[in-house]
């Protein structure tokens, strides 16, 4: 059943809305608009019957502060009132209402076919939106999971277990929030700084696997990932916000703060914040990671480095952040070192699960 309710400070009309609906919804009354905004919240009715005219908080004001208030926003509001002009009609339209109801009351089945097709939709809307919800969570789940293979794919032929990249993923999302990016966008740069190695996946496996330092030929190769993941995560044409950014990041994470990284020699500001934030956390994570060709730095040496790096190859406001928030690095750190050991890579899934509700 059906649940509304009728506002209104006469006696007289409350009981006469009573006769009328009382076989086919459940009501609720209120003398008042301060009650009324107090029932609302805690019933969460269908629908609101709300006088116009009362005395302590009119009609009107009590509309705007229902649609005001997240809990009570959607509730169908029907105004009754004997006001007759059309200015109160306006009036009572931009406050929030969906239909006038006139005083006095004169046809049951009008008042009733006026509530029964608001009722109607209302629960449509809802309907609509719960269904965009669940369509819109499928998408999330499925965009999050194209991040994590290719994110994955650029370390397919890596000898990484593949934590690095959601490890540095999360070191960037941590920079960004502390340097005042919102939630939103640091939620953002951490999926698509997971993706900034995706170019690998075009690079010979005999370089990418050698468990060697590269010879000076085959680092110009290697080089060319930086390109590669570009071309592959920019899209022309309907460009999300995510693999724009991790094109930039893609394409950027090796660039240097005075001009001598790659590709492009970008200097300073010029290259995107997004690229000199994963590139701080891209390097500490691979000094700290044992690697075929070398054992994993102790991390006082890889702060120091970050630190010696300031102004030349790193942003030196974003290494004061990263250093400002060093005990949350080592949480992170701690927490995923802890997600690689295990075995069975449930870790992976749990990530998975989270990015995607």
């Amino acid at each position: 059943m059906y649940k509304i309710l009728v506002v209104d400070d006469e006696p007289a009309n409350l009981n006469l809305i009573q006769n009328m609906l009382r076989d086919e919804y459940r009501l609720s009354f209120a003398t008042s608009g301060k009650k009324a905004l107090d029932i609302a919240r805690k019933i969460k009715p269908d629908l609101i019957l709300l006088d116009v005219m009362m005395p302590d908080l009119n009609g009107y004001e009590t509309c705007k502060r229902l649609k005001a208030s997240e809990s009570t926003a959607k509730i169908p509001v029907i105004f009754l009132t004997a006001l007759k002009d059309s200015d109160s009609e306006i009036q009572g339209f931009e406050a929030g209402a969906v239909d006038f109801i006139k005083k006095p009351i004169t046809s049951r089945i009008l008042v009733e076919k006026r509530i029964k097709t608001h009722i109607m939709l209302y629960n449509q809307q809802l309907k609509c939106e719960k269904a965009i919800r669940e369509r819109t969570r499928e998408l999330n789940i499925s965009n999050k999971a194209a991040v994590a293979m290719l994110a994955n794919a650029g370390h397919y032929n890596d000898t990484d277990t593949g934590v690095h990249v959601w490890r540095m993923g999360a070191y960037s999302s941590a920079i960004a929030r502390a340097s005042g990016w919102d939630i939103d966008d640091a939620n953002i740069l951490e999926l698509a700084a997971s993706m900034h190695d995706t170019g690998k996946i075009g690079i010979s496996d005999t370089i990418i696997r050698k468990p060697a330092r590269l010879s000076t030929d085959e680092f110009a190769v290697m080089k060319e990932h930086a390109t590669i993941g570009y071309d592959i995560l920019h899209v022309k044409r309907a460009q999300s916000k995510l693999f724009a950014m991790a094109a930039d990041i893609a394409i950027s994470h090796h660039e240097k703060w005075d001009g001598s990284g790659y590709p492009r020699g970008l200097s300073g500001e010029d290259i995107p914040e997004s690229a000199r934030i994963a590139a701080i956390a891209d390097v500490f994570d691979a000094l700290t990671m044992k690697r075929p060709y070398k054992d994993a730095w102790p991390l006082d040496k890889a702060f120091d480095l970050i630190k010696h790096d300031r102004g030349t190859h790193f942003d030196p406001r974003l290494v004061d952040i990263f250093f400002s928030i060093k005990d949350e690095i080592l949480t992170i750190k701690v927490e995923w070192d802890d997600k690689e050991r295990d075995e069975q890579y449930e870790w992976f899934f749990d990530e998975l699960n989270k990015i995607s509700s």
